[in-house]
């Protein structure tokens, strides 16, 4: 069975430009994704615990915009999982948007996943 996507939106009270730094790079993931993160070229290597490492290809990218990582132990070539920042043009206010995608019947863990990260991402801003 196909995964589904899922798509979230955070509101985040930083500046663009600090905010993609924690998504783009090895120093930063490693602040509230992992517990270690080791970039070599588009390769990223996430470690949780010490014990679990897994690889994720940096994809597609746009500076202080977004950032798509694929798996590479997902077979899916559709699916991947990309964190982009969004600013309203009126307000100014800005978001994290999450896409992601899981298993069907999965989405409620799936959400709660990405608001417990989201949730440290934003203490480590000092926007919480």
């Amino acid at each position: 069975m196909s995964k589904i996507k899922v798509k979230y939106e955070f509101p985040m009270h930083c500046l663009s430009e600090i905010l993609y730094g924690y998504l783009a790079s090895a120093e930063g993931l490693s602040e509230w994704f992992a517990d270690e993160v080791e970039e070599r070229g588009d390769d990223f290597y996430f470690t949780w615990g010490g014990v679990t490492t897994e690889k994720a290809t940096l994809i597609k990218y746009k500076p202080e915009s977004f950032v798509r990582y694929k798996w590479e132990e997902d077979k899916d070539k559709k699916t991947y999982f990309e964190m982009s920042i969004a600013v309203d043009e009126i307000t100014e206010d800005l978001s994290l948007n999450i896409t992601d995608f899981c298993e069907p019947g999965e989405e409620e863990e799936n959400r709660i996943y990405w608001e417990n990260l989201v949730e440290v991402l934003t203490i480590k801003l000092g926007a919480g």
